[in-house]
């Protein structure tokens, strides 16, 4: 497994964008309320995100956890309910990154790692605009960052799972990004590859980039994040891992399709749905 670089603590640092208000929360989420045709997405769903702050986001699949991601970066508009972003409305907000799951991404695009990094500072660009060399400067640092900057010419198509992953982290950092939403980032990924990503995400730490994670295996998350949000639809229960995965929560959360099983104080879950939120 390559190694990776440290973070330059100079090179990203949040909360630089307009429209932020002093004393507020990073996210804030509201009794949010989201029917679709076929169904319930989301119900009363309210919480609060800290600068900094990791938090895990797992429920089983079509539980809205892709639905909850879209409405926090603004692509989605709830039936009721609020998010506020730094106490703005997160429509437009330049400080929110949203990493769509693999299966959304035309990955036979013909854009190169450096210009998919590059998008990351279109809005600060502005259109019809030539990057400047300190546009070009900030790329170069993200891309180091993630350990990618010797594919920085290479279609994106043509690079492992693991290293697409890290290419729209280094885009969400040359954005210049507060909030990174990452949605299902690990699944297909083999372990080296996760390992990877996750010290990346460690890499970030001092420079207090809030991320939520969407993912399915409950260790990762007991492991890697400062707090989890158990969701099925509603929010089943949200905090440290211990005081969430419990077998009552779990129980709640995934029913019948699953068997939750007690060890002392560890519990695990035998799970046959199939992995994947398709996309809610």
């Amino acid at each position: 497994m390559n190694s990776l670089p440290q973070t330059t603590p100079a090179a990203f640092t949040p909360g630089r964008h307009p429209g932020h208000l002093a004393g507020e929360p990073i996210l804030r989420v509201q009794r949010l309320n989201l029917a679709y045709e076929g169904g319930l997405a989301l119900r009363d769903v309210s919480f609060e995100l800290i600068t900094g702050e990791r938090m895990a986001v797992v429920g089983p699949n079509g539980a809205g956890k892709s639905t909850l991601f879209k409405i926090i970066a603004g692509l989605l508009k709830p039936d009721s309910g609020k998010v506020s972003v730094f106490g703005a409305d997160p429509s437009g907000h330049i400080c929110i990154s949203y990493l769509p799951q693999h299966n959304h991404v035309d990955w036979n695009f013909p854009v190169t790692v450096n210009d998919v990094v590059m998008m990351g500072r279109a809005r600060k660009i502005g259109f019809f605009r030539w990057p400047a060399a300190s546009d070009r400067e900030i790329v170069n640092r993200a891309l180091r960052t993630v350990g990618l900057s010797v594919y920085a010419q290479r279609q994106i198509s043509q690079l492992s799972g693991g290293q697409q992953q890290r290419m729209f982290i280094a885009r969400a950092l040359a954005q210049e990004a507060d909030l990174m939403l990452m949605d299902e980032p690990i699944t297909g990924l083999d372990t080296p590859s996760q390992e990877e990503l996750f010290s990346v995400l460690d890499s970030l730490k001092d420079e207090m980039v809030t991320v939520m994670f969407a993912l399915h295996d409950l260790k990762l998350a007991a492991s890697h994040f400062d707090r989890v949000m158990l969701l099925n639809h509603r929010l089943v229960g949200i905090g440290e891992p211990s005081s969430v995965f419990t077998k009552e929560h779990l129980s709640q959360a995934y029913g019948d399709r699953i068997q939750v099983l007690e060890n002392g104080h560890n519990v695990s879950m035998i799970d046959d749905a199939c992995c994947g939120d398709g996309g809610e």
